[in-house]
């Protein structure tokens, strides 16, 4: 059994999650092109919606369809770190499983889309 005595607690725990994930941003910066590119769409997008006619709260909801490819695109890489630790060998689940991830991407892209001409339109 999993012994939770010995886990950090309280502020403790909250700086090694955020030293974690720092390790993780910059990996993903170093290693992932994908990544690097829908940063740059979100850079790119923060000041387009300033030249709309748009409420604050329909620039957020934007904002948040970007990120929300980010998020995809982090589980994504998650899931292909995860196949490629049990084993580089070709196998149909490994591939379904990356093919999935990527779907999850593909739908996240479509969902900004979608917002962006709602929003806009």
């Amino acid at each position: 059994m999993f012994d939770n005595k010995n886990k950090p607690k309280g502020l403790k725990r909250v700086y090694l999650a955020t030293l974690n994930s720092t390790r993780a941003f910059k990996w993903l910066l170093d290693n992932e092109a994908a990544f690097r590119q829908e940063l740059m769409l979100l850079a790119c997008s923060i000041p387009l919606t300033f030249l709309f006619n748009i409420t604050f709260k329909e620039q957020l909801i934007l904002i948040i369809s970007i990120l929300f490819i980010i998020f995809t695109e982090v589980l994504n890489t998650a899931i292909e770190a995860v196949v490629d630790r049990i084993g580089l060998e070709i196998h149909p689940l490994s591939g379904l499983a990356k093919d999935l991830g990527s779907a999850a991407v593909l739908i996240s892209i479509v969902i900004a889309v979608c917002t962006w001409l709602i929003v806009l339109f």
